[in-house]
């Protein structure tokens, strides 16, 4: 399934079912998180009316110019949002040891990190449904957060096109090629 995982930016016009859909969010749920905080939350979006509210905010500007349109046809958006304030509760317990909710203590964002391997969850589950999938960033992020009525202290880390893949032409960035192991991997240290 790794293998097969690539970034689609093309969609049929076709629905995802909503078996499918149940058993991606739910194997995102699955994720690791930093004493089980669990800090992540995700706005679902299905069909065109909710989909086209979501490009409105996030790509207003989107035009026949844009090089990749068929992104635009993806029957889901997902949009993973991360929640600090889980973490800081969550580490103030009694089992934790910390009373105060100083994100000092926190070198490392683990809301989006955590938020991040939920949304890679979301990626290998979609290759594993037959699916193809797109994670970018959200730009206007507030834009976003507004329309849809999300609270304050949810952080869209980026959002997941889902859907039917459609023929498909790869990123021009994939001509730089996958660096192997060996350039990347530090055995025993650098």
């Amino acid at each position: 399934m790794v293998d097969r995982r690539r970034m689609f930016r093309n969609f049929q016009d076709r629905p995802v079912p909503r078996e499918l859909m149940d058993r991606i969010v739910s194997n995102a749920t699955h994720a690791p998180s930093a004493g089980f905080s669990q800090g992540w939350e995700f706005l679902l979006l299905e069909g065109p009316e909710q989909t086209s509210a979501f490009w409105n905010a996030s790509f207003p500007e989107r035009s026949g110019d844009f090089r990749w349109q068929g992104i635009f046809k993806a029957p889901v958006v997902l949009v993973p949002l991360s929640h600090k304030q889980a973490y800081l509760d969550r580490y103030a317990e009694s089992d934790k040891g910390w009373t105060d909710r100083d994100e000092s203590r926190w070198p490392t964002p683990f809301w989006d990190v955590d938020t991040a391997f939920a949304s890679m969850l979301v990626l290998l589950t979609v290759v594993d449904c037959g699916l193809g999938a797109l994670f970018f960033g959200v730009t206007k992020k507030l834009a976003v957060t507004e329309a849809f009525g999300v609270p304050e202290g949810y952080d869209p880390i980026g959002a997941i096109a889902i859907g039917y893949p459609a023929p498909d032409e790869p990123s021009p960035s994939l001509k730089r090629g996958r660096r192997p192991p060996e350039e990347v991997v530090h055995r025993g240290r650098w």
